[in-house]
């Protein structure tokens, strides 16, 4: 996918999440807007970064790593940047990112019913080692700086 595809998609989810959050949230569009323009600029850097380093790692790793070390508190503007991002409620931002996904598994169904069962215990296996990963990491860093 080219970057002008890629930012027309993320345009088109901003939009939506924009009314999703309104709707949902009632936070005003206007509010989220910064928080929303802010994503998106992470995830067209992250592609942009997929698209440029030679190494092959998928974009959302570098969109994950940039998210992370940008709102890291003492990082240059990242309370500004935790402020926005705090505008724009997680649901309304996954419902169309989700939709998104759908409609490209429903586009290779027949690949999907090849893979059958297996597709099912590995995406669990995989859910639940990220949970896990997650909440020992999460534990351990919040014990770190004395949160709990």
């Amino acid at each position: 996918m080219k970057i002008k595809e890629v930012l027309a998609v993320l345009i088109i989810i901003g939009i939506i999440t924009l009314v999703g959050n309104f709707v949902g949230a009632n936070i005003p569009m206007i509010d989220a807007i910064p928080g929303m323009i802010f994503l998106i600029a992470i995830s067209i850097l992250g592609v942009i970064c997929s698209k440029l380093i030679p190494v092959r790692i998928p974009a959302v790793a570098y969109i994950v790593t940039i998210g992370c070390i940008i709102t890291i508190p003492g990082f240059p503007g990242s309370a500004v940047f935790n402020a926005w991002a705090q505008k724009v409620n997680f649901l309304a931002l996954a419902t169309p990112i989700l939709a998104y996904a759908g409609i490209s598994i429903g586009k290779d169904l027949g690949t999907l019913k090849k893979t059958g069962l297996r597709i099912l215990v590995v995406s669990f296996i995989v859910f639940i080692g990220t949970y896990i990963g997650s909440t020992i990491i999460a534990q351990l860093i919040l014990k770190l700086i004395g949160e709990i």
